[in-house]
């Protein structure tokens, strides 16, 4: 770890599928924070000498034989813990309480019940009060440990909220880290400052200057190469980079005529022209779009785009001479499903949304300046750098871009159709103040075609979709409800302005953990 923090908490992680928004609720109490793997956890200690420890939930039961632990330094080393979901559950267990399997399953909306008061509530509940919070258990807690009060209750939960003060031991049946808590990130910064009592020191200004750095005393003399997409990652690591190498860094932008509506001269106008980096732009659309001609599979056209983009980049980055680093926009996200213990579904879902990596025989050291980072971080290290806004609040965009925006198969054609919709509706978004509002939105050129009338002739043309999403995380997602005059006009724009569709739909699809959009 980069020595960015004086305060740090360990974040030691059971497998749920929400442990990142834990980290991201205490860097937004101003504390830097990890995550590791609960077997790699002693590793962390010593690395970075926490000063508090946060458990979280997972999927197993602490019931069962072989189901991971707490380790037992934990609770020797007398530091602040909070144990959330699981990890209330191996707190009791391992410090002499009981839990038992099956009883009254919790899942989703609950009501907690303040029964007594606490630090870990203080200024959030007060005793008698009550309040929404999210449930995900199957177990529950049946007995206390010695040295324990309970503080909350549920329905399914006799102990939904427990502490031992004198030890600063805290744990909640519930997740305070997710926005269906409302009060929890609260909750979370309590526990930051008055139970850990931690001042917080965890800010973009110090992360770029010791970041500026380390990056020099990795690189030295060295050249660096960067790959650059046209998205907030690849921005954001370029530039910090620029600032503390210069001219050493060299970007290369493969432009393999999938990007949005003037993406690439976007990329080229700001980093040639107002950031002066030396930049290659190469335009590979030809041999993009002719290797993806006739296919319809987007796992097929992933693996196409992502072989055929190392090949080019690869080629470019000999022409460059002598370098010996290879700059990535790796985020902490990235690095936490690297080492996870569980797997999971995420595998299947980046393989869809990234075009892959770069192979090892180029024999390129990386410079990873945003491995610490999470996206909203990224943003903000962005402003903090001075990057437009146009590019630090764009919205998230796929490595293989627009070819999983039309299912089936790729034409010249069907891309110039789908660039002008994608941005008039982008257009109508900003026009309207919603784009800040939004996560994510994009158009769809669906598969179909439909009859309509136009004017007085029939026409046979395609359906383009239209999808907004609201997330705070981007794990989980909901639908953008559009104000329907907004979305009229969109509709009406694209169908009058952008020859090849007549007819425009709107998707309301929620996005929970686990699935992957329009592939």
């Amino acid at each position: 770890m980069t020595e960015i923090a004086t305060e740090t908490i360990l974040i030691i992680d059971f497998g749920s599928q929400v442990t990142q928004l834990i980290a991201r609720r205490v860097r937004e109490a101003g504390v830097y924070s990890e995550i590791v793997p609960f077997n790699r956890a002693e590793d962390a200690m010593a690395r970075l000498k926490p000063k508090a420890v946060i458990l979280s939930g997972g999927p197993a039961s602490v019931t069962e034989m072989g189901t991971p632990r707490t380790p037992d330094w934990v609770f020797a080393a007398k530091l602040p813990v909070l144990g959330i979901c699981y990890g209330e559950q191996t707190m009791v267990a391992q410090l002499g309480g009981e839990v038992e399997a099956g009883h009254h399953r919790e899942f989703g909306r609950a009501e907690i019940e303040v029964v007594d008061d606490c630090a870990l509530f203080s200024g959030v509940w007060n005793k008698g009060e009550r309040d929404t919070v999210w449930m995900s258990h199957g177990d529950r807690v049946t007995r206390l440990p010695e040295g324990f009060k309970v503080v909350g209750i549920s329905k399914g939960a006799p102990f939904a909220a427990i502490a031992d003060e004198a030890r600063k031991l805290y744990a909640v049946q519930f997740h305070p880290e997710v926005a269906h808590t409302p009060r929890g990130a609260r909750l979370i910064n309590n526990f930051v400052h008055r139970v850990a009592g931690l001042k917080g020191d965890w800010s973009m200004a110090h992360f770029r200057s010791t970041e500026i750095a380390r990056i020099r005393d990795q690189v030295g003399s060295g050249k660096v190469i960067c790959g650059l997409s046209g998205g907030v990652d690849s921005a954001v690591a370029a530039v910090l980079i620029h600032e503390a190498i210069g001219d050493q860094l060299t970007c290369i932008l493969v432009d393999h005529g999938l990007m949005r509506m003037n993406e690439a001269a976007d990329v080229v106008q700001l980093f040639r022209q107002h950031y002066h980096i030396p930049l290659v732009h190469v335009d590979a659309s030809e041999t993009f779009l002719g290797a993806l001609a006739g296919v319809s599979d987007p796992e097929q056209k992933r693996k196409i785009i992502g072989g055929l983009f190392i090949d080019v980049f690869e080629a470019e980055a000999k022409k460059v001479g002598d370098a010996k680093f290879l700059a990535q926009g790796t985020l902490y996200p990235d690095v936490i499903e690297s080492v996870s213990f569980t797997g999971g579904p995420s595998v299947t879902i980046k393989s869809h949304h990234n075009v892959g990596g770069l192979p090892e025989r180029m024999n390129l050291k990386l410079v990873e300046p945003l491995r610490e980072l999470f996206k909203d971080e990224v943003r903000a290290l962005g402003r903090e750098l001075g990057l437009p806004e146009s590019f630090v609040g764009r919205h998230p965009f796929p490595g293989p871009g627009l070819a999983i925006r039309i299912p089936g198969d790729i034409t010249r054609e069907k891309l110039e159709i789908l660039r002008k919709a994608d941005a008039i509706y982008l257009d109508e978004i900003r026009k309207a103040g919603l784009y800040d509002q939004i996560w994510q939105a994009f158009a769809v050129l669906l598969p179909v075609k439909t009859v309509g009338v136009m004017g007085d002739a029939r026409t046979y043309e395609h359906v383009c979709a239209l999808r907004a999403v609201t997330s705070t995380d981007g794990m989980t997602a909901d639908y953008f409800p559009f104000p329907h005059e907004a979305l009229g006009r969109t509709a009406t724009r694209i169908i009058n302005e952008v020859r090849g569709i007549n007819r425009v739909v709107y998707d309301v699809t929620s996005k929970p953990p686990g699935t992957i959009e329009w592939e």
